[in-house]
């Protein structure tokens, strides 16, 4: 893939090929059906013998995935049904132009579409990190990953959402990541992130 391909993979321009359409494979639905539309799907173009995660990458300095998973995010405990998905998550990483939070909110309308980017947009937060304490003990103990993840779960009406970002010290932003999954899952994720 070249570097023009790519940018138009991690850029807002990528709104223009979906436009405001509806997303025809999120979780709850199978891993046969949710293939097929990433197979399918304008933006993703997966290479040959890619299904449920899609790499793109120009260079160790610019990456895009999209993983389709059964697995709950989080940590890993044993899935329900193994033909359903249960989360689907786009990670962007580019040490040239930097990852911001409107970047990866844009990245999520291009992929789903108008209707779940609305539910998102909507949707009630639920858990931002850190907060005070956190940065606080990060501090005190020289741990900065502490409080270098910023992120925020949010319930939507349709699915929940999971953001995340991780600053450097300068305050700079290279990576970051939009989760999408059944809102059945938020309780265990929040729990989770809360306890870390």
């Amino acid at each position: 893939m070249s570097r023009v391909q790519l940018g138009a993979v991690l850029s807002f321009g990528l709104m223009l090929l979906l436009g405001g359409g509806r997303a025809d494979a999120l979780p709850g639905q199978t891993t046969e059906e949710v293939g097929a539309w990433i197979q399918a799907h304008p933006t993703l173009r997966p290479a040959s013998g890619e299904k449920l995660l899609v790499r793109k990458n120009d260079s160790a300095a610019q990456r895009f995935t999209f993983q389709a998973s059964v697995l709950a995010p989080g940590k890993v405990i044993p899935a329900g049904d193994p033909s359903i998905i249960r989360s689907e998550r786009l990670s962007i990483f580019d040490m040239i132009n930097g990852v911001t939070r409107n970047r990866l909110d844009e990245s999520l309308r291009v992929i789903y579409g108008l209707d779940v980017y609305q539910d998102y947009e909507r949707a009630n937060l639920v858990y931002s990190y850190p907060g005070e304490a956190t940065a606080y003990q990060a501090r005190r103990r020289a741990t900065p990953l502490m409080s270098a993840l910023q992120g925020e779960l949010r319930t939507g009406n349709r699915y929940a959402y999971w953001t995340e970002i991780a600053q450097t010290r300068n305050g700079s932003a290279y990576a970051g990541h939009v989760v999408v999954f059944l809102k059945s899952d938020l309780n265990k994720l929040e729990t989770e992130l809360r306890n870390r």
